[in-house]
This record gives structure tokens, C-alpha cells and sequence, in this order.
């Protein structure tokens, strides 16, 4: 769906606010279809990013694991090289 929204639970450390909230935003800007959206709609799309940030964090938060936290900056390498076999290095 949104290839710009990453995993956000289970890493060391957490995910922090502007993580969940970039991922709010990216989320209600799929379901809506606006980058950026007209001010008539300002407070409706404002009002959903604000709402799906409550609740992602809230899931973020309240779910539990078993397995150790996965390494930020190792899954970063990960996807870099996933990205670069996928589109070519350039």
C-alpha cells in the first residue's frame, strides 16, 4: 500500500512521535488521495492525521513481543541493499 510507512514496533530504540505521526500522515494521505489538501478540507484531513496518530501510537505501545528488539540502523542496511537489487544501484 504505502511503501513510505515502515514498521514501527519492536525496535531498539522505540519509535518516536514524529515516526508514528509520518506514518499517520503518509496513511491518511493514501486513503484521501491529497498530498496536500484544499482548505476547505484542511480541518477533515488535520483531524484524521491527528486520529490515526492516537491510535497508531496507542497499538505501537501496547503491543507485545517475545523476540529482542530488531536493530535500527542493521534494518536500514537491509533495506538499502533489498532497495538497490530491486532498482539498480546508481
Amino acid at each position: 500500500m504505502c511503501r513510505s510507512i515502515k514498521t514501527l514496533f519492536n525496535f531498539e530504540p522505540p519509535a518516536t512521535d514524529e515516526e508514528v505521526r509520518a506514518a499517520a500522515l503518509q496513511f491518511v494521505r493514501k486513503l484521501s488521495g491529497f498530498t496536500a489538501p484544499s482548505k476547505p478540507n484542511q480541518k477533515a484531513f488535520d483531524r484524521a492525521v491527528e486520529r490515526t496518530y492516537r491510535v497508531a501510537r496507542d497499538l505501537v505501545d501496547s503491543l507485545t513481543t517475545t523476540s529482542a528488539p530488531k536493530n535500527r540502523e542493521l534494518e536500514a542496511a537491509r533495506a538499502k541493499q533489498r532497495a538497490a537489487v530491486r532498482f539498480g544501484s546508481r
